[in-house]
């Protein structure tokens, strides 16, 4: 009785881990809709395709593109490129518009585009010709500029503006801050590595020991009674 107790206990334990393993590898997942024209890793992307952190994206010439998160979304123009980042987008060229409920940001050289509050927030982004504009059509959104803007922390010439809504502002890119570089195979961002794949190795993983555990008898195996 104790043993039967012991294994409910492990099946248990397991069966409330797995729903916490799988939303912390599916955190960075995020789905792109297209009608083609569109390459992912410089490769042709199908009309619905799951991205992750790490994914170049492009779109051709008449061919827009939209990425949808939980609580954001983000529609890519054409003849446009961008990189995935956790939280927010690189904008290499191109425009995007961005609704959110996240501050979801939008990043293009050294210039960082941040909704102001958590609200709903619709906001543009272009970068053409080294230059960077956002507009806010709904709610305000934080304009970041520097000429040596880094991710861990604020230079001295750090620069912070507000584009309030139905405002368009613009700064210059300072740096190479934006440069994108295509994924290699294999570098951490291979088949293997990939949270969907994780995450159903770890949902076959999790099941065959549960049914190992609560299917297990006394029985020994013979070969009239394989299983």
């Amino acid at each position: 009785m104790a043993f039967f107790r012991w294994h409910n206990f492990v099946a248990l334990t397991l069966l409330a881990f797995l729903p916490v393993s799988l939303s912390a590898d599916d955190s960075g997942r995020a789905i792109l809709r297209s009608s083609g024209g569109v390459l992912v890793n410089k490769s042709a992307a199908p009309q619905s395709l799951a991205v992750f952190p790490g994914d170049l994206i492009e779109t051709q010439a008449n061919s827009p593109a939209r990425i949808e998160y939980p609580g954001s979304s983000v529609d890519i123009g054409p003849e446009s490129v961008i990189q995935l980042e956790s939280g927010e987008i690189n904008l290499d060229h191109g425009s995007v518009i961005v609704t959110s409920f996240q501050q979801f940001r939008v990043r293009a050289g050294c210039v960082l585009a941040t909704p102001a509050t958590a609200d709903k927030t619709i906001y543009t982004v272009t970068d053409t010709n080294s230059r960077v504009g956002v507009a806010a059509q709904e709610k305000d959104v934080n304009l970041d500029s520097g000429s040596h803007l880094k991710r861990a922390g604020r230079p001295e010439s750090f620069e912070q503006v507000v584009v309030h809504q139905g405002e368009e502002k613009s700064r210059e890119e300072h740096c190479g801050g934006g440069d994108i570089h295509t994924p290699q195979v294999g570098a951490g961002g291979g088949i293997l590595n990939s949270p969907w794949v994780v995450g159903t190795a770890g949902v076959a993983i999790v099941g065959g020991t549960i049914c190992l555990l609560l299917c297990l008898n006394d029985d020994p195996v013979s070969p009239s009674k394989p299983n």
